[in-house]
């Protein structure tokens, strides 16, 4: 049942991602599911599930896989860092990590795209995007605990 549940939220978050936009920018969920897992069963389980949403994300969009692969992969590895090992984990906490992997992830994409010329966009369409996705996703940020939360 749960990974059935697991699947389905995931299939969840690509359908909402490529057909919803907010001014125009689309959502990154497929973030929140690797900083999920990671947050909830460590970084090796992070890196998985999250290499395995890139891959399928990078398969989807056409280009070189990779970016994504690599993006979605640090943040699940990532994600471990705020289950309250290293942090006392707080929902504060949980809004600034999935802020900050978010943007994290569309860094790498970014930087891998820009050293193998596949897109170019200006710098402040990037910020832009990437900031709000970012504050989009850290409303998630205060639910996603880790299993030892208060």
């Amino acid at each position: 049942m749960k990974t059935f549940l697991f699947i389905l939220a995931v299939i969840m978050a690509f359908v909402i991602q490529s057909k919803v936009t907010i001014f125009g920018i689309p959502p990154s969920l497929t973030v929140t599911v690797p900083y999920y897992v990671g947050l909830r069963n460590g970084s090796r389980k992070g890196i998985l599930t999250g290499s395995l949403i890139g891959m399928i994300e990078d398969s989807l969009s056409g280009n070189i896989l990779g970016p994504h692969l690599l993006g979605k992969g640090i943040v699940g590895f990532s994600g471990s860092f705020f289950s309250g090992s290293l942090f006392r984990w707080t929902p504060i906490l949980g809004m600034i990590g999935l802020f900050s992997l978010t943007i994290l992830d569309g860094l790498t994409v970014l930087i891998i795209k820009m050293i193998f010329n596949i897109q170019l966009i200006p710098a402040s369409r990037f910020i832009t995007t990437v900031l709000f996705q970012g504050i989009m996703n850290m409303i998630a940020g205060v639910f996603l605990r880790p299993e030892n939360a208060e």
